[in-house]
Protein backbone atom coordinates (compact mmCIF):
# COMPACT_ATOMS: atom_id res chain seq x y z
CA UNK A 1 0.00 0.00 0.00
CA UNK A 2 1.21 3.54 -1.05
CA UNK A 3 1.99 6.38 2.18
CA UNK A 4 -0.75 8.04 0.58
CA UNK A 5 -3.25 5.45 0.38
CA UNK A 6 -2.39 4.62 4.17
CA UNK A 7 -2.48 8.42 5.57
CA UNK A 8 -5.92 8.44 3.32
CA UNK A 9 -7.14 5.16 5.98
CA UNK A 10 -6.18 7.18 8.82
CA UNK A 11 -8.31 10.12 7.54
CA UNK A 12 -10.83 7.52 7.55
CA UNK A 13 -10.87 6.05 10.75
CA UNK A 14 -9.77 9.20 13.09
CA UNK A 15 -12.00 12.00 11.55
CA UNK A 16 -14.64 13.80 12.01
CA UNK A 17 -17.94 11.99 10.09
CA UNK A 18 -18.36 15.91 8.99
CA UNK A 19 -14.86 16.44 8.24
CA UNK A 20 -13.91 16.47 4.71
CA UNK A 21 -11.86 13.58 3.81
CA UNK A 22 -8.98 13.88 1.12
CA UNK A 23 -10.59 10.67 -1.02
CA UNK A 24 -13.58 12.55 -1.29
CA UNK A 25 -12.56 15.71 -2.80
CA UNK A 26 -14.27 17.39 -6.16
CA UNK A 27 -10.70 17.72 -7.74
CA UNK A 28 -8.75 19.59 -10.00
CA UNK A 29 -9.43 21.57 -12.62
CA UNK A 30 -6.86 19.61 -14.42
CA UNK A 31 -6.55 16.01 -13.71
CA UNK A 32 -3.10 14.97 -12.37
CA UNK A 33 -1.77 11.84 -11.00
CA UNK A 34 -1.94 11.51 -7.37
CA UNK A 35 1.44 11.81 -5.15
CA UNK A 36 3.00 8.77 -3.73
CA UNK A 37 3.37 10.06 -0.27
CA UNK A 38 1.03 12.83 0.15
CA UNK A 39 -2.89 13.26 -0.44
CA UNK A 40 -4.10 16.03 -2.17
CA UNK A 41 -4.48 18.94 0.57
CA UNK A 42 -1.24 17.94 2.08
CA UNK A 43 0.19 18.75 -1.58
CA UNK A 44 -1.81 22.14 -1.98
CA UNK A 45 -0.61 23.05 1.16
CA UNK A 46 3.11 22.68 -0.39
CA UNK A 47 2.65 24.03 -3.56
CA UNK A 48 1.09 27.62 -1.35
CA UNK A 49 4.33 27.27 0.82
CA UNK A 50 6.56 26.80 -2.26
CA UNK A 51 4.91 29.56 -4.27
CA UNK A 52 6.59 32.78 -5.08
CA UNK A 53 3.44 34.79 -3.64
CA UNK A 54 3.40 33.29 -0.40
CA UNK A 55 7.00 34.36 0.02
CA UNK A 56 5.90 38.15 -0.46
CA UNK A 57 4.04 38.15 2.33
CA UNK A 58 7.22 38.67 4.82
CA UNK A 59 7.29 42.31 3.37
CA UNK A 60 3.16 43.31 2.78
CA UNK A 61 1.37 45.47 5.48
CA UNK A 62 -0.96 43.98 8.05
CA UNK A 63 -2.10 47.27 9.53
CA UNK A 64 1.03 49.52 10.87
CA UNK A 65 2.32 50.77 7.64
CA UNK A 66 6.38 51.05 8.18
CA UNK A 67 6.56 50.43 11.70
CA UNK A 68 10.10 51.29 14.05
CA UNK A 69 10.35 47.66 15.54
CA UNK A 70 10.71 44.31 14.29
CA UNK A 71 7.77 42.78 16.20
CA UNK A 72 4.66 43.85 14.44
CA UNK A 73 2.71 41.78 12.22
CA UNK A 74 3.00 41.27 8.31
CA UNK A 75 0.92 39.62 6.20
CA UNK A 76 2.91 37.09 6.45
CA UNK A 77 3.02 36.46 10.41
CA UNK A 78 -1.03 37.23 10.33
CA UNK A 79 -1.32 34.14 7.92
CA UNK A 80 0.76 31.94 9.83
CA UNK A 81 -1.50 32.69 13.19
CA UNK A 82 -4.49 31.88 11.42
CA UNK A 83 -2.81 28.65 10.10
CA UNK A 84 -1.98 27.69 14.15
CA UNK A 85 -5.26 28.91 15.90
CA UNK A 86 -7.34 27.41 12.60
CA UNK A 87 -5.21 23.65 13.08
CA UNK A 88 -5.66 24.13 16.76
CA UNK A 89 -9.37 24.08 16.35
CA UNK A 90 -9.66 21.93 13.33
CA UNK A 91 -7.35 19.02 15.64
CA UNK A 92 -10.14 19.28 18.29
CA UNK A 93 -13.05 18.77 16.71
CA UNK A 94 -11.12 16.15 14.26
CA UNK A 95 -11.41 18.13 11.04
CA UNK A 96 -8.89 17.59 8.31
CA UNK A 97 -5.85 19.82 9.32
CA UNK A 98 -3.98 19.37 6.23
CA UNK A 99 -6.78 21.08 4.09
CA UNK A 100 -7.78 23.52 7.64
CA UNK A 101 -3.55 24.92 6.92
CA UNK A 102 -3.70 24.50 3.11
CA UNK A 103 -6.88 27.36 2.98
CA UNK A 104 -5.38 29.30 5.85
CA UNK A 105 -1.59 29.22 4.47
CA UNK A 106 -3.11 30.42 1.17
CA UNK A 107 -6.38 33.03 2.23
CA UNK A 108 -4.70 36.25 1.58
CA UNK A 109 -1.92 35.56 -1.53
CA UNK A 110 -3.88 37.82 -3.39
CA UNK A 111 -3.30 40.96 -0.81
CA UNK A 112 -1.60 44.39 -1.81
CA UNK A 113 1.07 45.89 -0.30
CA UNK A 114 0.42 48.44 2.10
CA UNK A 115 -2.47 46.33 3.29
CA UNK A 116 -6.19 47.25 2.77
CA UNK A 117 -5.30 50.62 1.87
CA UNK A 118 -4.05 49.20 -1.32
CA UNK A 119 -7.20 47.01 -2.26
CA UNK A 120 -9.15 49.89 -1.57
CA UNK A 121 -6.81 52.17 -4.05
CA UNK A 122 -7.02 49.30 -6.74
CA UNK A 123 -10.40 49.06 -5.92
CA UNK A 124 -11.65 52.93 -6.83
CA UNK A 125 -9.13 53.30 -9.87
CA UNK A 126 -9.91 49.84 -11.58
CA UNK A 127 -13.47 49.30 -13.30
CA UNK A 128 -13.48 45.43 -13.38
CA UNK A 129 -13.48 45.79 -8.89
CA UNK A 130 -10.57 44.67 -7.05
CA UNK A 131 -11.33 42.10 -4.40
CA UNK A 132 -7.93 40.57 -2.23
CA UNK A 133 -9.67 37.40 -1.80
CA UNK A 134 -10.85 37.02 -5.58
CA UNK A 135 -6.90 37.84 -6.29
CA UNK A 136 -5.72 35.02 -4.13
CA UNK A 137 -7.43 32.31 -5.77
CA UNK A 138 -6.51 34.03 -9.74
CA UNK A 139 -3.01 33.80 -7.97
CA UNK A 140 -3.58 29.91 -7.70
CA UNK A 141 -5.59 29.37 -10.48
CA UNK A 142 -3.69 31.44 -13.14
CA UNK A 143 -0.68 33.97 -12.02
CA UNK A 144 1.79 30.78 -10.42
CA UNK A 145 3.86 28.90 -12.43
CA UNK A 146 4.24 31.62 -14.58
CA UNK A 147 0.73 31.52 -16.01
CA UNK A 148 -0.09 27.45 -14.90
CA UNK A 149 -1.18 28.12 -11.58
CA UNK A 150 -1.15 25.54 -9.08
CA UNK A 151 -3.70 23.38 -10.11
CA UNK A 152 -5.06 23.42 -6.34
CA UNK A 153 -8.20 21.39 -5.48
CA UNK A 154 -11.64 23.06 -5.73
CA UNK A 155 -12.03 22.65 -1.64
CA UNK A 156 -8.85 24.66 -0.69
CA UNK A 157 -9.90 27.64 -3.58
CA UNK A 158 -13.45 27.82 -2.13
CA UNK A 159 -11.87 28.36 1.55
CA UNK A 160 -9.91 30.72 -0.04
CA UNK A 161 -12.25 33.06 -1.63
CA UNK A 162 -14.91 32.58 1.08
CA UNK A 163 -12.68 33.57 4.09
CA UNK A 164 -14.77 36.66 4.35
CA UNK A 165 -17.64 37.45 6.63
CA UNK A 166 -19.44 38.38 4.16
CA UNK A 167 -19.74 34.49 2.10
CA UNK A 168 -19.13 31.06 3.72
CA UNK A 169 -17.01 27.88 2.81
CA UNK A 170 -19.25 24.71 1.89
CA UNK A 171 -16.32 22.82 3.87
CA UNK A 172 -16.19 22.95 7.84
CA UNK A 173 -12.41 23.27 7.75
CA UNK A 174 -13.23 26.49 5.71
CA UNK A 175 -15.43 27.65 8.12
CA UNK A 176 -12.74 27.01 10.54
CA UNK A 177 -10.47 29.60 8.40
CA UNK A 178 -12.88 31.97 8.07
CA UNK A 179 -13.84 32.22 12.19
CA UNK A 180 -9.51 32.01 12.26
CA UNK A 181 -8.53 34.82 10.46
CA UNK A 182 -10.86 37.10 12.25
CA UNK A 183 -9.73 36.00 15.66
CA UNK A 184 -6.17 36.33 14.55
CA UNK A 185 -6.51 39.92 13.65
CA UNK A 186 -8.43 41.18 16.16
CA UNK A 187 -5.89 39.44 18.72
CA UNK A 188 -2.97 40.71 16.88
CA UNK A 189 -3.52 44.06 15.91
CA UNK A 190 -4.93 44.60 19.30
CA UNK A 191 -1.75 43.46 20.55
CA UNK A 192 -0.11 45.71 17.73
CA UNK A 193 -1.89 48.47 18.76
CA UNK A 194 -0.82 47.97 22.58
CA UNK A 195 3.01 47.95 21.32
CA UNK A 196 2.64 51.22 19.12
CA UNK A 197 0.51 53.07 22.44
CA UNK A 198 -2.39 53.89 20.49
CA UNK A 199 -4.74 51.56 22.78
CA UNK A 200 -4.14 49.27 26.22
CA UNK A 201 -6.51 46.91 27.29
CA UNK A 202 -8.14 49.16 29.82
CA UNK A 203 -9.66 50.61 26.56
CA UNK A 204 -11.58 47.74 25.97
CA UNK A 205 -15.48 48.23 26.51
CA UNK A 206 -16.97 46.49 29.55
CA UNK A 207 -19.42 45.04 27.59
CA UNK A 208 -16.79 43.02 25.80
CA UNK A 209 -14.23 42.38 28.30
CA UNK A 210 -16.81 40.92 30.67
CA UNK A 211 -17.57 38.68 28.17
CA UNK A 212 -14.47 37.59 26.35
CA UNK A 213 -11.68 38.97 29.13
CA UNK A 214 -9.70 41.94 29.20
CA UNK A 215 -6.45 41.14 27.90
CA UNK A 216 -5.71 39.93 24.25
CA UNK A 217 -4.43 36.40 25.52
CA UNK A 218 -7.36 35.87 27.40
CA UNK A 219 -9.65 36.90 25.04
CA UNK A 220 -8.07 34.17 22.15
CA UNK A 221 -8.45 32.02 24.35
CA UNK A 222 -11.78 32.49 25.00
CA UNK A 223 -12.92 32.46 21.46
CA UNK A 224 -10.95 29.33 20.53
CA UNK A 225 -12.58 27.72 23.38
CA UNK A 226 -16.05 28.59 22.54
CA UNK A 227 -15.87 27.66 18.65
CA UNK A 228 -14.50 23.92 19.64
CA UNK A 229 -17.27 23.39 22.90
CA UNK A 230 -19.97 25.06 20.33
CA UNK A 231 -19.38 23.32 17.17
CA UNK A 232 -18.16 19.66 18.77
CA UNK A 233 -20.02 17.14 17.02
CA UNK A 234 -22.17 19.36 14.72
CA UNK A 235 -22.42 19.89 11.00
CA UNK A 236 -21.44 23.52 11.56
CA UNK A 237 -18.81 25.81 12.60
CA UNK A 238 -20.35 28.29 15.54
CA UNK A 239 -19.67 30.17 18.24
CA UNK A 240 -22.43 30.77 21.16
CA UNK A 241 -24.45 33.87 19.86
CA UNK A 242 -24.23 36.22 22.72
CA UNK A 243 -19.87 35.20 22.53
CA UNK A 244 -20.48 36.03 18.36
CA UNK A 245 -22.10 39.16 19.41
CA UNK A 246 -19.07 40.25 21.84
CA UNK A 247 -16.86 39.34 18.89
CA UNK A 248 -18.65 41.74 16.38
CA UNK A 249 -18.41 44.65 18.87
CA UNK A 250 -14.98 44.13 19.55
CA UNK A 251 -13.97 43.95 15.83
CA UNK A 252 -16.10 47.05 15.49
CA UNK A 253 -14.25 48.53 18.71
CA UNK A 254 -11.11 47.67 16.28
CA UNK A 255 -12.15 49.29 13.29
CA UNK A 256 -13.28 52.54 15.20
CA UNK A 257 -10.25 52.71 17.50
CA UNK A 258 -6.95 50.64 15.07
CA UNK A 259 -8.34 50.48 11.59
CA UNK A 260 -9.37 54.15 11.35
CA UNK A 261 -7.73 55.99 13.45
CA UNK A 262 -5.89 59.10 12.14
CA UNK A 263 -3.01 58.20 13.84
CA UNK A 264 -2.17 54.47 12.41
CA UNK A 265 -3.87 55.61 9.13
CA UNK A 266 -1.74 58.72 8.61
CA UNK A 267 0.13 57.85 5.89
CA UNK A 268 -2.70 55.65 4.81
CA UNK A 269 -3.77 58.52 1.92
CA UNK A 270 -0.09 58.70 0.17
CA UNK A 271 0.10 54.68 -0.43
CA UNK A 272 -3.55 54.77 -1.70
CA UNK A 273 -1.93 57.63 -4.15
CA UNK A 274 1.35 55.67 -4.80
CA UNK A 275 -1.04 52.53 -5.92
CA UNK A 276 -3.39 54.63 -7.91
CA UNK A 277 -0.61 56.29 -9.80
CA UNK A 278 1.09 52.93 -10.66
CA UNK A 279 -2.21 51.63 -11.56
CA UNK A 280 -2.90 54.37 -14.14
CA UNK A 281 1.08 54.52 -15.18
CA UNK A 282 0.97 50.49 -16.10
CA UNK A 283 -2.60 50.93 -18.00
CA UNK A 284 -1.19 53.53 -20.21
CA UNK A 285 2.03 52.09 -20.55
CA UNK A 286 1.47 48.14 -21.10
CA UNK A 287 4.60 48.07 -22.97
CA UNK A 288 6.28 48.48 -19.35
CA UNK A 289 4.63 45.41 -18.11
CA UNK A 290 6.97 42.41 -17.26
CA UNK A 291 6.55 39.89 -19.57
CA UNK A 292 4.68 37.57 -17.93
CA UNK A 293 2.10 39.80 -17.13
CA UNK A 294 2.09 40.58 -21.17
CA UNK A 295 1.46 37.30 -21.95
CA UNK A 296 -1.43 37.54 -19.71
CA UNK A 297 -2.79 39.98 -22.57
CA UNK A 298 -1.95 38.10 -25.41
CA UNK A 299 -4.02 35.19 -23.81
CA UNK A 300 -6.79 37.82 -24.04
CA UNK A 301 -6.80 39.25 -20.47
CA UNK A 302 -7.55 43.34 -20.28
CA UNK A 303 -4.86 45.59 -19.92
CA UNK A 304 -6.68 46.69 -16.56
CA UNK A 305 -6.80 43.36 -15.01
CA UNK A 306 -3.33 42.68 -15.64
CA UNK A 307 -1.98 46.17 -14.16
CA UNK A 308 -3.99 44.90 -11.13
CA UNK A 309 -2.25 41.60 -11.08
CA UNK A 310 1.20 43.43 -10.96
CA UNK A 311 0.48 46.16 -8.55
CA UNK A 312 -1.00 43.70 -6.48
CA UNK A 313 1.93 41.08 -6.25
CA UNK A 314 4.21 44.18 -5.54
CA UNK A 315 5.76 44.29 -1.77
CA UNK A 316 5.49 47.24 -0.26
CA UNK A 317 9.16 47.95 -0.29
CA UNK A 318 9.32 47.21 -4.70
CA UNK A 319 6.26 49.50 -5.03
CA UNK A 320 7.87 52.25 -3.54
CA UNK A 321 10.86 51.61 -5.42
CA UNK A 322 9.05 51.41 -8.49
CA UNK A 323 7.08 54.57 -7.85
CA UNK A 324 10.57 55.97 -6.96
CA UNK A 325 12.59 54.85 -10.50
CA UNK A 326 9.61 56.30 -12.54
CA UNK A 327 8.59 59.58 -10.96
CA UNK A 328 11.51 60.87 -8.57
CA UNK A 329 14.55 62.20 -10.19
CA UNK A 330 17.39 60.19 -9.70
CA UNK A 331 19.50 62.81 -7.89
CA UNK A 332 17.15 63.43 -5.37
CA UNK A 333 17.14 59.19 -3.91
CA UNK A 334 18.39 59.20 -0.81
Amino acid sequence: MLIREELEKAEKESLSPYATLSINTRGRDKPEEQCDIRPVFARDRDRIVHSKAFRRLKDKTQVFLNPEGDHYRTRLTHTLEVAQIARTIARALKMNEELVEAIALGHDLGHTPFGHAGERALDEVCPLGFEHNEQSVRVVKVLERDGEGLNLTVEVRDGMLNHQMKSKPFTLEGRIVRFSDKLAYIHHDMDDAIRAKVLSDSDVPKEIGDVLGYHTKERLDHLIHNIIATSLDRDDILMEPYVEKAMLQMRAFMFKNVYQNPVVKAEESKAEALVKTLYEYYVTHKDKLPEEYKRLMDKGESVERVACDFIASMTDHFAIATYEELYIPKSWHG
